[in-house]
Formats: C-alpha cells, sequence, structure tokens
C-alpha cells in the first residue's frame, strides 16, 4: 500500500514536470517496482527529465542504451555520459575512468586517475579501491604507496576489505584520438581461440582489464552469500557439496553504468546480446573449495518457474578474475580439457547441441584451489531475452 502510495505520488509530481520525480517514477517503470516493468514508459519520463536538464535522466538512459533494445546503441551514449561527468556524477566518473583506464595513451591513463579520484572523493567506494590499487602498482603513475595507504586507512574502518592482487595488460583496442569517449568499444571483443569442438569451448584473451576485474570484485564483496545449486527436481536453490564457493549477483535494480557496460563486453565476446543475459554472478573459491563436475542447462522445473520464454542456458562465459595461485582450473573432462585461470581472460563453451537439445557433453567443473583464492565472473546466456531491457 506505501508503495502504490508513493508511485501515485511520483506519478503526480512526473505529471506536473518535476525532473527528480519523473526519474524516480521511471527507475520503478523500469524495473516493475509498482506494476510489470515498462521500459518504454521509463524511457519517455527519463527524455521529459532529461529535457529539464536532469543529468541523471542523461545517465539513466545511456545505461538503458547499453542493452540495446529500448533505446538504440548510438552516439548519444557516449554525449549522455558526458554530460553525466561534467556532473560530477560519481557512477558516470567511475565508468568513464574505466573507460579510459583502458586506453595505453599517457594522457588517458591519466585521465582515468583523475576520474577516479572525482569519484572517490564524490563518496564512491568502488572507485577509491580502484584508485588505492592503481597508485599501490604505479598504473597510469608513478607508485604511490603513501597515498595508496592513506586510501586504506579511510576504507578500512567502513569494513571495506582490500582487493586482491590483479593484474592485467591493457586490451587491444580500436584506435581513437586521445580523450575520445568511445564506449562502443565494448561492442567489439576480441576473437575466440577454439579450444574444443565437443563440447564447443572456446578462449577470449585479454577481454578485460585490470580495472574492470577489480570492479567486478569490489562490487561484489559485500553481497557474497554461500553458493547455491538447483534440485533439478523441485528447481529450489538448495545448499549441496557438489559446490563449495560463495557468491554475489548483480540485481539489475542496484546495476550501474560500469557494471553493465562489463556485462554487455562479456556478452557480446560470447557472441550473444546483454538482453539474452542472466544475472552475472561473480564467485569466490577459498583454498579447497571447487565446483564438482555439472552441467549448466537447466531442468524443466526451473525453467517453468524462470522466464520460460526465454529458453534454457545456451551458452555461459566465464571470465577469470585474478592469477590463483595454485590451482581453480575449469575441467571439460569429456574434451579432455583443462583451462588455467588468467585475469581477464574468458572460457566460453555451448550447453545445448547445434539442435538446441541440452548436450551432456557441457559437463565441466571449477577445480579444487589449492592455494590462494580464484575469483570468477560467469554470465548465463539464454536462447531468447531474457532481461527486460
Amino acid at each position: 500500500r506505501d508503495l502504490d502510495t508513493a508511485a501515485a505520488r511520483y506519478r503526480e509530481a512526473a505529471a506536473l514536470g518535476h525532473p527528480g520525480a519523473q526519474l524516480e517514477l521511471a527507475r520503478m517503470r523500469l524495473h516493475g517496482i509498482d506494476g510489470p516493468a515498462d521500459a518504454a514508459e521509463a524511457v519517455n519520463w527519463l527524455q521529459q527529465a532529461e529535457a529539464a536538464g536532469h543529468p541523471g535522466a542523461a545517465y539513466l538512459l545511456a545505461l538503458v542504451a547499453l542493452g540495446g533494445t529500448a533505446l538504440p546503441r548510438d552516439a548519444r551514449i557516449n554525449t549522455r555520459m558526458m554530460l553525466a561527468v561534467q556532473h560530477r556524477l560519481p557512477p558516470a566518473l567511475r565508468a568513464v575512468a574505466i573507460h579510459f583506464g583502458r586506453k595505453p595513451d599517457p594522457a588517458d591513463q591519466t585521465r582515468c586517475l583523475q576520474l577516479l579520484q572525482a569519484a572517490a572523493d564524490g563518496g564512491d567506494v568502488v572507485a577509491a579501491q580502484l584508485l588505492a590499487e592503481r597508485l599501490a602498482r604505479g598504473e597510469g603513475c608513478p607508485v604511490q604507496l603513501e597515498s595508496a595507504e592513506a586510501l586504506w586507512a579511510q576504507l578500512d574502518p567502513l569494513g571495506v576489505p582490500r582487493l586482491p592482487s590483479i593484474e592485467a595488460a591493457i586490451p587491444a583496442q580500436p584506435e581513437a584520438a586521445p580523450g575520445t569517449l568511445t564506449l562502443e568499444d565494448a561492442l567489439s571483443p576480441p576473437p575466440t581461440v577454439a579450444l574444443a569442438t565437443t563440447p564447443r569451448v572456446g578462449r577470449v584473451e585479454a577481454l578485460l582489464s585490470a580495472d574492470e576485474c577489480r570492479l567486478l570484485v569490489a562490487s561484489a564483496h559485500p553481497q557474497l552469500r554461500r553458493s547455491m545449486t538447483v534440485d533439478p527436481v523441485t528447481g529450489a536453490a538448495v545448499d549441496h557439496p557438489i559446490r563449495s564457493s560463495s557468491d554475489a549477483s548483480f540485481d539489475p535494480l542496484n546495476e550501474d553504468f560500469a557494471l553493465r557496460l562489463v556485462q554487455l563486453r562479456i556478452a557480446r565476446a560470447a557472441g550473444m546480446e546483454l538482453i539474452n543475459a542472466e544475472q552475472l554472478i561473480v564467485l569466490r573459491y577459498a583454498p579447497g573449495q571447487e565446483y564438482r563436475p555439472h552441467r549448466d542447462y537447466l531442468p524443466p522445473s526451473t525453467l517453468a518457474a524462470d522466464h520460460p520464454a526465454a529458453g534454457n542456458r545456451r551458452r555461459t562465459i566465464c571470465v577469470y578474475l585474478n592469477a590463483v595461485e595454485e590451482g581453480g582450473a575449469t575441467a571439460f573432462p569429456r574434451a579432455g580439457l583443462s583451462v588455467s585461470p588468467v585475469p581477464g581472460q574468458a572460457v566460453v563453451f555451448d550447453n545445448l547441441d547445434a539442435s538446441g537439445k541440452a548436450d551432456p557433453e557441457s559437463l565441466h567443473a571449477g577445480e579444487p584451489v589449492v592455494a590462494g583464492e580464484k575469483w570468477l565472473a560467469t554470465l548465463w546466456l539464454r536462447e531468447r531475452p531474457y532481461r527486460a531491457f
């Protein structure tokens, strides 16, 4: 009842032209908070708020456009994000910082640091974590251990843990003049290297940058919970010894632009669209933890309860986020294949055969971590659209 009242008040204020109310009503309509999701209505309210000069509306329109359904993916994404940056919106500053961090030009590396600093100054904890890592490692600047430690000293009382050691080469990028915002780069992933045909398994090298790997770890850490498995009879999530990791999933309601852009990059590397993706899962494996041999396609009971129109999980893509001291490879027993973790690198494989039937050959496992820890991001991609936008 309180939610219905709030929605009605927002709608009244939005109809009167209040940009803030238009933005909040749009968020509710995007995610179906006050009824069935309606991306078209949400976009209409956001466009009205944007026309009134609300930078948050421009930011959300850019975020929606990444999906390529409710809005086209066009140059307006860059324009809108630049507007949000000019208005110092912390999540926009962080997203654009990470984008420039993928570019090798020293001037763009400096921009990355400056934008991370601005986002951290605006209260963005994840930006502060990424900045501390860059300062400590001398990425884009000389090593500044004292400055890095000062940042961690500010974060420690908040219960913010230090990130695992993550190093990755700057991924290859299409050429662009320094200082140019080209977020469409996410649509052009590196090529896939074939590793096996039965099941079909491939490797995508240098997909994510160190900043992007750190982003996923930092964003997931506060949400980590014991990993669950799907009961093949009831479809319910259950605790089972087959899987001993912890994980976090990103509800679309809490996705920011940086997280959504990384997911778009991952989905495109798998040869599919973001709209087909389930929620991104980030997993952490401590020493001794594993995911015993299993298959990712879903049983009928689960499909019936979770977006049956989207079909089954056609493809899985896993991105390694850190280097594991020992163990933690992804094994494909039927193919006699084992893929060792490399930060920023992905392994992609099919769960269904060429006819669309569940493929038992897709059996795979996360081998036990012997030393250190393993961080992994997994995106399951359905046959048809799964997301609302």
